[in-house]
């Protein structure tokens, strides 16, 4: 049984696909797996894929399109190792990142590594740094990285499947941002996480993906799919096997990004989302401990446009 899991959904990413496969192949720790589910590519995604088969530790699953969420649940079922580590197929990653991963995970539910942003030529590239931390808690480790804008990202994370699998979770389908609706909560539930000051992933922002897609009518169903996600995690964080936990950092992060996403609205669409943000009281999830977070809370609540606009956007805490 291979140690980790690499899971690779793949949707007509023929241009990033090779890349992301190579880097996968030729890491230097070699006790891995990489499952690859086409999820009924229309390009020529499959034909690089078949090119992959060669090798004894790669499996490919061939479906017809459910989309990234249910590509990556389906994929869960059938993986063998000990830790899950999900791969996006327009992006890749350093040769030595399950070397570094290796040495570091211990007996961590949850480890997390760092990233480097580029664009689609590789260029433009920005690494996003953020301070180690060794088997915290899930609640603390929220605390920490609740500091930084990728703390949601699946990509970012390796999972220990046990864990994961003991707690049932899984994607929500036919959403955007499905990571912001579950990865949150994986790390809060997690006995132990430990964070590496390793930049192993490099996140490609290419034209045309869901996180860069430009039409207003999905920023739109991105904004409500967010909050609807934030409601679902506040219900489960609130159950009663988290009885005396702390939750505050949590559901502030989780507020703040909810809040941050109605800047990409207008007019009558902001208006409702505001709207929806009051009914169901995301404001009072805002810390305000300390004269900075009270003043940002202050001016949130009388006035979140005027807030939106002066806001800092790297952070969402």
């Amino acid at each position: 049984m291979a140690k980790y899991s690499f899971i690779v959904p793949v949707y007509n990413t023929e241009k990033y696909l090779d890349k992301c496969l190579r880097s996968l192949v030729n890491q230097t720790f070699k006790d891995f797996e990489i499952i690859i589910v086409n999820d009924g590519s229309t390009d020529g995604s499959k034909n690089i894929i078949s090119k992959y088969q060669k090798f004894s530790d790669v499996t490919v699953i061939n479906q017809v399109n459910q989309g990234l969420s249910e590509a990556r649940n389906n994929v869960v079922k059938k993986a063998m190792g000990e830790y899950l580590i999900f791969i996006d197929s327009d992006d890749y990653v350093e040769k030595d990142l399950l070397k570094v991963v290796d040495d570091n995970v211990g007996s961590s539910d949850v480890l997390r590594y760092q990233v480097i942003t580029e664009d689609e030529d590789g260029n433009n590239k920005k690494p996003f740094n953020e301070a180690p931390f060794s088997s915290l808690s899930g609640p603390r480790a929220i605390e920490v990285l609740a500091n930084y804008k990728y703390v949601e990202l699946a990509c970012l994370y390796v999972f220990k499947r046990t864990f994961w699998n003991q707690n049932n979770f899984s994607f929500m389908k036919g959403k955007y941002h499905e990571d912001f609706g579950l990865i949150p909560y994986v790390v809060f539930c997690a006995a132990s996480v430990t964070s590496v000051d390793y930049p192993g992933y490099h996140y490609v922002q290419r034209k045309g993906s869901i996180m860069n897609d430009k039409d207003y009518q999905k920023e739109v169903k991105k904004a409500n799919d967010i909050l609807e996600q934030y409601l679902i995690i506040k219900k489960n964080v609130n159950k009663d096997k988290h009885s005396g936990v702390d939750k505050s950092y949590l559901l502030s992060f989780l507020a703040n990004s909810v809040i941050l996403k109605a800047r990409y609205l207008k007019d009558d669409d902001l208006d409702k989302y505001l709207a929806k943000l009051k009914s169901n009281k995301v404001f009072d999830d805002v810390k305000d401990d300390g004269i900075k977070r009270k003043l940002k809370k202050l001016l949130m609540k009388l006035n979140v446009k005027i807030y939106l606009k002066v806001v800092k956007w790297k952070k969402y805490q």
